[in-house]
C-alpha cells in the first residue's frame, strides 16, 4: 500500500529534498509551506503521517499540532526542529506529537521513524484499490473517478489512461509506454491519438479554480502530479 506523507516545512530546500527522497522511497507526498496551508491540506485529505516543522509561520508547528489533537485528529505527527534543548522536545510532545527529530538529520533515520509510526498507526480508511492524488480519487474496480468531490464522466479509454497515469503519479510515462499499455501497440510518431485523449481528460479534470494535474513533458510524454 502506498502511504501519503504531508511535509509541512517552510524551508524550501528541506521541503524539496524530503519530497524527492520520500517519492523515491515509494511514498505519495503532499506539501505545505506554513501552518495555514498545513491545516487546509489536512482538512481536504487526511495523510497517513505528518512531518511537521516546529518553526513554521502562521501558525507554528506546535499550534498546528495542538489544533489537530483538540479536533480529535489522531494523524501520526513526526515533528522536526533545530531546537535541541530538552524543554523544546517536551513542548513538542506535550502538543501532541508522536515523535521528534532534530535538524540536521539523516534521511534514513527519518524513514525508520516514519515506518515505526505507520506500524503503530496503520491507515484504516483507504482501501488499497483506491488511488488518490491531491483531490483526485480513482476507484479502478468500480471504474469511477472524482475530482474535488465531483464524479467524472469518462469513456473506457479515458478511464484506462487516467488510471495508468494515477498509478504512476509523479513519474513521466513516455508515449510508447502509454500507447502500448492503453491500446496494445504504438501508433507511431505521427499519431495524434494520445494527445487527443489527454486533451479530453484535461477538459474533464481541470475545471475553473482547479490546478492542472496532467502535465506534458515535451519530447517525452506525460505525467500526473499534485499541484
Amino acid at each position: 500500500m502506498t502511504h501519503t506523507v504531508l511535509i509541512a516545512e517552510d524551508d524550501r530546500a528541506i521541503r524539496d529534498s524530503l519530497t524527492r527522497a520520500l517519492t523515491l522511497e515509494g511514498y505519495r507526498v503532499r506539501i505545505a509551506a506554513d501552518g495555514t496551508q498545513t491545516l487546509a491540506v489536512l482538512a481536504e485529505q487526511r495523510p497517513d503521517v505528518l512531518v511537521l516543522d516546529v518553526m513554521m509561520p502562521a501558525p507554528d508547528g506546535l499550534e498546528v499540532c495542538r489544533r489537530l489533537r483538540a479536533a480529535g485528529d489522531r494523524t501520526p505527527v513526526l515533528m522536526l526542529t533545530a531546537r535541541v534543548e530538552v524543554p523544546d522536545r517536551i513542548a513538542g510532545l506535550d502538543a501532541g506529537a508522536d515523535d521528534y527529530l532534530v535538524k540536521p538529520f539523516d534521511v534514513d533515520e527519518l524513514f525508520a521513524r516514519l515506518r515505526a509510526l505507520l506500524r503503530r498507526n496503520p491507515p484504516a480508511d483507504t482501501p488499497e484499490d483506491v488511488l488518490i492524488v491531491a483531490d483526485l480519487r480513482v476507484e479502478p474496480p468500480a471504474r469511477r473517478a472524482w475530482r474535488s468531490g465531483r464524479e467524472l464522466e469518462l469513456s473506457r479509454t479515458e478511464f484506462d489512461l487516467l488510471e495508468l497515469l494515477t498509478r504512476n503519479a509523479g513519474a513521466v510515462l513516455d508515449q510508447t509506454t502509454l500507447y502500448e499499455r492503453i491500446w496494445g501497440y504504438d501508433f507511431g510518431p505521427g499519431s495524434k491519438n494520445l494527445a487527443v485523449f489527454i486533451g479530453y481528460l484535461r477538459r474533464k479534470l481541470d475545471r475553473p479554480g482547479l490546478a492542472p494535474l496532467i502535465h506534458t513533458v515535451r519530447g517525452v510524454g506525460y505525467t500526473l502530479r499534485e499541484p
